[in-house]
This record gives structure tokens, sequence and C-alpha cells, in this order.
């Protein structure tokens, strides 16, 4: 199913270096932590349907794919799971026809180097329900999956949308569910707060994160795919609802802007970058 491809400002480096702790964390935490880890990367031949005003067309272009483990004193969320740890191992990627998907290292040995097992993950929860962000969904069945209601119903639609591929999130259909229908504060305390951002597609999510020293951070999901995208408000032509994106985007940025916070561009190679390499983490 991988043939149904995704449907698919500076950030200053010193401020989010401040909030950076050292390695490990599989032992009890006493304050919330961020880990960014590489799950895979994507060669675009030609980048034309990540604008619908022809910004790219005809251009290359190459996007990351990460996840994003949040430890909590109350429990571990593992958002997003990225390219499937099937892809690794695969030296020169894998050809699908214009994108060129690569995994160096997998999720799961990544996790294992700082003592998470598949059964430490309490929660499950992701941006939305294209494969690039679903990759390793059914490694943690023992985990709640945070699901968005029409999120899930249209993935679940006859034909499969563009970029969904229903084998790789089949693990809910076994695991405990959380179903929502809008904002979530996880674990009560404003710390961890899932923002329902639909366009993209219709149960779209970002996540906003309260650190102690890092202060607010953002992860965009794709409400973004590139860092002009961010500053020009630029809309993908495969998006289900561009009325829908640009209004998500205002609500964000305005929380961005309110909390004198920090967005990451999840797909964006540089504001990937710019977060502590692991097993290095955010707090």
């Amino acid at each position: 199913m991988l043939r149904k491809i995704f449907s698919a400002t500076g950030l200053v480096a010193s401020l989010m270096l401040a909030g950076v702790g050292s390695t490990h964390a599989a032992e009890p935490v006493q304050q919330l932590r961020l880990y960014a880890i590489d799950c895979g990367r994507i060669d675009i031949k030609d980048m034309g349907m990540f604008a619908d005003t022809g910004e790219y067309d005809g251009k290359s272009g190459k996007v990351v794919t990460p996840c994003f483990l949040i430890r909590h004193p109350k429990g571990t969320l593992l958002w997003d799971t990225g390219l499937g740890d099937k892809l690794a191992g695969n030296k020169d990627g894998v050809d699908n026809g214009g994108f060129l998907l690569h995994v160096d290292t997998s999720l799961q040995s990544q996790l294992q180097g700082i003592g998470v097992a598949p059964g430490d993950v309490g929660y499950v929860a992701f941006s939305h329900m294209h494969f690039d962000h679903m990759g390793n969904a059914n490694a943690f069945p023992a985990a709640t999956w945070i699901l968005n209601s029409a999120e899930l119903a249209w993935a679940q639609s006859t034909p499969p949308p563009f970029g969904v591929d229903p084998s790789a999130f089949a693990g809910y259909k076994s695991a405990k569910t959380q179903m929502i229908d809008s904002d979530l504060d996880l674990f009560g305390d404003g710390s961890v707060r899932i923002l329902k951002t639909p366009g993209h597609t219709p149960g779209h999510q970002v996540l906003v994160l309260k650190l102690k020293k890092a202060g607010t951070v953002v992860l965009s999901g794709d409400l973004y795919h590139t860092r002009e995208n961010r500053k020009f408000h630029r809309v993908p032509s495969f998006n289900v609802e561009r009325a829908d994106t640009l209004a998500s985007i205002d609500r964000v940025e305005a929380i961005v802007k309110n909390s004198k916070g920090k967005l990451f561009v999840q797909h964006d190679p540089l504001d990937f970058k710019l977060l502590p390499k692991f097993p290095a983490y955010l707090d």
C-alpha cells in the first residue's frame, strides 16, 4: 500500500538549547521531556503538490518524517510514528514513483537505546493518518490509541483516501482506544495538549507542550510541510479543505504568539535539526 504516497520564521537555536537535557529517560521523570526521533525521510522529485499556487511546480525537495516521545510524570506519549521500521536496512531507500523513502535506524532500536520498550509507551496519538505518520503504529499494541473520530472515519473510507494505508493502523481494532472530537488536555495539567486543526485532513491535530525550561513548543503535524509554507501560508493541493486549513493556521499562530512559543514544522529538515539530537531532550 506504500504506492498510495502520502497526500502528502526562523527559530532561534540558542533559545532551545537552554532547555536541553542530557540522555537517558527510562526511569520515572519529575517533569515533562520531549525527545525528537529520526523516523525517516523522503526525497521528492516534484514538490508541486505542496502548494496549490504553483510555487513548487517541477522543483525537487526533501522532507523528514520524525517521531516524538513525550515523557510526563503521569505517562509516556508517542506522537506520530514516522515511516515503518520495515524500511530500515534498505541502504538506497525504497523508490516509490517520484518518492524515495529512507529509514536509517528503526524506531524500536532507538527507543531501546534509552531503555524504553513498546510496553512502556502508554499512549500513541497522531497528527493525522497519512502513512508517513502511521508507519510504526501497530508496534504499540499495549498503548492507548488516541484517535480523532472524524479522522478515523475518513481514513476508513472505501476506497482509502490518497496517502492512507489502512494496514498501518489496523492495530487500533484490538488496542484500547480513546476517541476524541476536539481538543484534549492529556494529563489534565495543561502541559500536553492535542488541538484539533482540520484542513489537511478532516481530523488533523497539532501537539502543544508546555515545558518548564524551554517554554511552549508546538509540533505542527502537517499544518505546514515547509518553512516557506508557514511564512506564506501556502496550502497543499491535496488538503481536504482549504478554508479549514487557513482557519487552523490562524488559530495556531495566535497560540504561538500569545504564549511566546516556538513552532516546529515537523517535515522541515532545518526545523528538525534545531531540536536536540536524540537521545538528548528538551525539558
